[in-house]
């Protein structure tokens, strides 16, 4: 089994694998998620990210997934062996993305009621919202610490400019910080982490987590033309891949993926678990196989060739 990470300055420690729950209710029915869930924990692996917003975009769905995850957890009684992630700041019908302490307050009972839990392990502001102060989320946030009702908090799609005031207003009035950094990360999309989020998480001890770590698929290896995504789910997110670069990206993976006797999305997980700063890469599975991919993946380590011809390929 491949070495836990910690996350941060907490004492949540996890192994380089979440399991991403936007396909909860989504492409993935409740019977199905059971069954991947309980093989997920079966491999030895606790942390499930979810948001409070997923999967709303499917018509007559109301926050499925984290409904899903608490049945889930209170049918399998295992919520002590779990480590659950979740998300607040999402327009939920507000109108805006949404930080202030009224609504955060007001987001958390909804969450815990659907995972069926009386409290979180790490909630995370899902956007920035830059018509609330740093200040009035965090003091929203220590208070929640302090009613026990969340253990850590993380943030989620945040520049280092928003990073580092939100550190600093923290640091200031003795309020808890942001111990994870949730941004998009893969081999083609890069910049959300690279350069100075990067820097700043691996200066002042925090975690980043990866998310669309398989760039919605692409990077599997399944689709090897626009023509490949007729009917997807996820197709209209997919089409700007097929560039030079990720026709680039693409050889070398088959490449690599040949060379070790694994999946192309095995390998693409394991580039990002190589990065300075990141704890795990979330991805989400559908299937029994798909998930022994991913488990493979955090259990692969790639050498620092492997990992540079990836780094230039996808520059």
């Amino acid at each position: 089994m491949s070495t836990t990470r910690k996350l941060g300055r907490t004492d949540l420690e996890i192994q380089p694998l979440v399991f991403g729950g936007n396909v909860l209710g989504w492409t993935m029915d409740e019977a199905t998620s059971f069954r991947v869930l309980d093989a997920f924990v079966d491999a030895g692996f606790t942390a499930i990210d979810t948001a409070d917003s997923y999967s709303r975009w499917v018509p007559g769905n109301d926050s499925e997934s984290e409904k899903i995850i608490g049945r889930w957890l209170s049918a399998r009684g295992n919520r002590d062996r779990i480590h659950v992630f979740t998300k607040v700041g999402s327009d939920m019908g507000q109108g805006k993305k949404d930080l202030s302490a009224s609504w955060i307050e007001q987001a958390v009972e909804g969450s815990l009621r659907r995972l069926q839990t009386d409290y979180i392990d790490l909630y995370q502001s899902h956007w920035p919202d830059p018509s609330v102060a740093p200040e009035e989320t965090l003091r929203a946030y220590d208070r929640l610490i302090q009613a026990g009702k969340v253990r850590y908090i993380g943030c989620s799609n945040f520049d280092a400019a928003q990073l580092a005031q939100s550190q600093s207003v923290a640091s200031k009035l003795g309020l808890a910080r942001y111990e994870t950094v949730q941004n998009e990360l893969n081999l083609y999309s890069r910049s959300a982490y690279e350069g100075p989020v990067q820097d700043f998480v691996v200066e002042n001890g925090l975690s980043a987590l990866s998310y669309f770590s398989l760039a919605s698929g692409f990077l599997t290896g399944k689709y090897r033309s626009a023509a490949d995504l007729a009917d997807r789910p996820r197709g209209g997110w997919l089409k700007k891949y097929f560039d030079d670069r990720g026709l680039r990206i693409l050889a070398v993976l088959d490449a690599l993926a040949a060379a070790r006797g694994v999946q192309q999305a095995a390998i693409a997980i394991a580039w990002i678990n190589a990065q300075p700063g990141v704890a795990a890469a979330i991805a989400s599975a559908t299937s029994l196989d798909q998930l022994d991919v991913l488990i493979s993946a955090a259990r692969l380590k790639l050498t620092d060739a492997e990992v540079g011809r990836l780094d230039e390929a996808g520059r």
